[in-house]
């Protein structure tokens, strides 16, 4: 289908969908691109949008920070101008979510790959420091964990060097993102789960019974140990300055543009940098994504176009303008790898879970 059948067959969509009352109406319009979702993206996403419309004009991009859940949940709505053009995230699409896509008319999805981030464990500059284990997270931040006879208990470590004597006796309190962050996904994906596997009775547990074992693994304190701060991860890190002794859980970039007041602490003896980022050395590296829905290319004025900006060498090349911002540039080859997904817009197949 040549581009300009493509544009036709989607004005036409959108047409069809507005008369259906599923988009809010034939009469809506929007002529400025809209991205919703993560809030470890939304510093990128807002750079590009702040670039975009100093160089191509019209209406400037609006860019929502929701969780990468609540931007994908917005995404899948439906086609059409009440919903966003792109979906920010700081974890892959999961499968349900790609269901609920299909299931509501979002039938060509572009999944792009941007650069890497890595979620860091700070406390405040002036604060004490922590060599933490994978281990340790869980042992420290779980609901459940091991007890007596092989029973599960609630977590009974009021302070981290109950949990490992090494570490300060500091009482546990660490500030995170809440459920419907792709943070908080990747943290106890990369964290809690890859700590709890280092337990024996656990390790067994993850054999015998997956369901459980998941269960347990992704389940985090209730009791104030753990606390949910919203999505906004700048209010995280301004926390710490506030409350002694306390840790937070956010994405590498709102480390670099806050080391003067918080200092991120090593996980199995490595710090979160550029380059173990990159290399995937740091336990807790993980990829960030952009999800564009096909359907409104040529429909919504520049929206082909920003997604082009965003990979460009200038943007997400390494020197560019987004690493300025934090983000971890991907090697060169599977940078063009990606933009040559964005070039052609190739939808994306079913993500397996």
């Amino acid at each position: 289908m040549t581009r300009t059948l493509l544009a036709a067959a989607s004005a036409v969509a959108l047409l069809a969908l507005g008369a259906c009352g599923q988009g809010g109406g034939a009469n809506q319009t929007r002529d400025g691109i809209w991205a919703a979702g993560s809030s470890t993206v939304f510093p990128f996403a807002t750079r590009v949008a702040e670039n975009f419309s100093r160089t191509a004009g019209g209406a400037a991009p609006r860019v929502e920070s929701l969780g990468t859940g609540g931007g994908i949940k917005a995404f899948c709505q439906g086609v059409g101008p009440t919903t966003p053009d792109i979906a920010n995230a700081s974890r892959p699409m999961k499968a349900s979510e790609f269901a609920e896509c299909q299931k509501n008319g979002v039938t060509e999805i572009v999944e792009i790959k941007i650069g890497y981030d890595g979620i860091v464990v700070a406390t405040a500059r002036n604060g004490g420091s922590f060599d933490l284990r994978l281990q340790d997270l869980y042992l420290a931040l779980a609901k459940e964990v091991p007890g007596e006879g092989g029973a599960f208990v609630a977590n009974p470590a009021t302070t981290w060097n109950q949990v490992n004597p090494g570490l300060p006796a500091q009482r546990i309190q660490v500030y995170g993102p809440p459920p419907t962050s792709g943070t908080r996904d990747a943290f106890l994906e990369l964290g809690m789960a890859p700590g709890a596997e280092r337990i024996p009775a656990l390790a067994a547990l993850s054999e015998s019974d997956e369901d459980r074992f998941e269960t347990l693994a992704h389940t985090l304190r209730e009791d104030n140990a753990w606390i949910d701060s919203g999505e906004n991860d700048n209010a995280i890190v301004q926390t710490l300055t506030r409350t002694p002794g306390s840790l937070g859980v956010f994405g590498f970039s709102f480390l670099e543009q806050n080391m003067d007041t918080v200092k991120a602490e090593t996980i199995d003896g490595i710090a979160p940098s550029v380059e173990t980022i990159a290399d995937g050395s740091y336990p807790l590296a993980r990829s960030l994504y952009i999800y564009v829905k096909k359907q409104h290319v040529g429909v919504i004025p520049g929206l082909e176009q920003f997604v082009m900006e965003f990979m460009s060498e200038a943007s997400a090349g390494r020197g560019g303008y987004l690493q300025d911002r934090g983000l971890v540039p991907l090697p060169a080859e599977e940078l063009a790898a990606q933009r040559a997904v964005a070039n052609a817009l190739t939808p994306m197949s079913a993500p397996a879970n």
